[in-house]
């Protein structure tokens, strides 16, 4: 058991101290607090670039102007109107000129509605020319409405929306209110699942594949079994994975965590959470990097130099996309066929089962099955897996796939 902990914390911290895991925490770190803030560094760059644009109108009938210029009250530290006077040409030299930034034409349309050109010396800048829209827009409703003799409130009761609930009958089906706290989760863990498998199946497949090619896996065999081994550099890739995943869920947290608070949403997001739910959620994540981790470390084994580890590991990528597709078709039609006979495929449990967990109300016993399928699974091939695994690391040549199985089988049978 100690050479079982030597290598596992050995896979570990030679990991950890890698600049590859270094390099990919920190950018990951970045995006996340980038995405936690993007509000922030959006308005950021807009005080930068937030100077008042002038823009110099014409009304026709001096009718709409001091309309617009209250709708466009909240918005006078980014677009301000000057009324002209004189001919439009003398507003046009004025632009050219540089004096306004833009220039506003308003007059009166053949259904008694204000019309507007907006010019300017280029449209790249779309920033006046839609708030100056929008505010026209509401003084369109304001002239018509007076002209129909209809008071505030009752436009406001024509704009207001509809109201509209959703109620389910079940008494056990999930509410609204629940399903939107609850899928926040799932489509979180089915997104960390599936990135789990892509970078450490392959860490994993790399790991072994790495050892081979620099012969230290003829010294291991020798010392410790290849059992061991497999399991040790599963593990040391998990605990490096846990690791990696608590610093960037403490950097996001710490990142959203001044507007979260202020806002209340924290206490939001999980209230309607359950607690069970966010064990399924553990259970599922650990029982798919278990299985995938598995197949990874056996696929590993079967290539004698890094450069193949794609070759082999491939089947296994597109596997995990296809069940990422299919987790993403069933947030949507989580009681459809495909989704209940898919989440008892073992390759596709781990995403398709926790998310129907998570959308519907599903007896335990469904539940139960998917977690004994997987537990099976994760046996049956961590015995078969152990077998190729200890003919595979002894093997050295090009990949042909079935043939090094059979190979690696027969390997596994002379050494016992």
């Amino acid at each position: 058991m100690n050479k079982f902990f030597i290598i596992l914390f050995h896979t570990f911290f030679s990991k950890l101290k890698s600049k590859s895991f270094i390099i990919s925490t920190i950018i990951t770190a970045v995006i996340v607090a980038g995405i936690a803030n993007i509000d922030r560094i959006f308005e950021a760059f807009e005080d930068r670039g937030g100077e008042t644009e002038v823009v110099g109108v014409y009304d026709e009938e001096d009718e709409y102007i001091s309309l617009l210029q209250e709708h466009l009250e909240p918005f006078s530290d980014q677009v301000m109107l000057t009324p002209l006077t004189g001919s439009e040409q003398d507003g046009m030299e004025r632009l050219d000129n540089g004096e306004i930034d833009g220039l506003l034409s308003l007059t009166t349309g053949s259904d008694e509605m204000p019309d507007a050109v907006y010019r300017a010396k280029t449209v790249v800048n779309e920033r006046a020319p839609q708030i100056i829209e929008q505010a026209l827009q509401q003084v369109k409703v304001e002239v018509a409405t007076a002209r129909l003799g209809l008071d505030e409130s009752t436009v406001e009761g024509i704009y207001a929306p509809v109201s509209f609930q959703t109620e389910a009958t079940s008494d056990t089906a999930r509410s609204e209110e629940e399903l939107t706290q609850t899928r926040f989760l799932v489509n979180a863990l089915v997104v960390v699942i599936y990135f789990s498998v892509l970078a450490y199946g392959n860490m994993i497949a790399m790991e072994v594949a790495t050892e081979k090619s620099s012969r230290v896996m003829e010294i291991l065999v020798s010392s410790v079994s290849p059992v061991k081994q497999m399991f040790a550099k599963i593990f040391g890739i998990g605990l490096l994975g846990i690791v990696q995943y608590m610093l960037i869920i403490l950097i996001g947290y710490l990142s959203m965590r001044g507007s979260m608070e202020s806002d209340g949403m924290i206490g939001d997001m999980f209230s309607g959470v359950p607690v069970v739910l966010m064990l399924y959620a553990l259970v599922f994540f650990l029982l798919g990097y278990l299985f995938y981790a598995t197949i990874s470390a056996v696929l590993g084994s079967l290539v004698s130099r890094t450069e193949e580890v794609n070759i082999v590991i491939t089947p296994l990528t597109l596997i995990v996309v296809v069940a990422f597709l299919i987790s993403m078709f069933g947030l949507n039609a989580p009681e459809s066929a495909i989704i209940t006979v898919t989440s008892y495929i073992p390759f596709f449990t781990p995403m398709v089962m926790f998310l129907r967990v998570g959308m519907l109300q599903l007896p335990f016993w469904e539940i139960a099955l998917g977690i004994t399928v997987m537990v099976a699974s994760i046996v049956l091939f961590a015995i078969i897996g152990a077998r190729i695994y200890k003919g595979g690391v002894l093997m050295y040549g090009k990949v042909s796939s079935l043939k090094d199985i059979k190979q690696a089988l027969a390997l596994s049978k002379k050494e016992s």
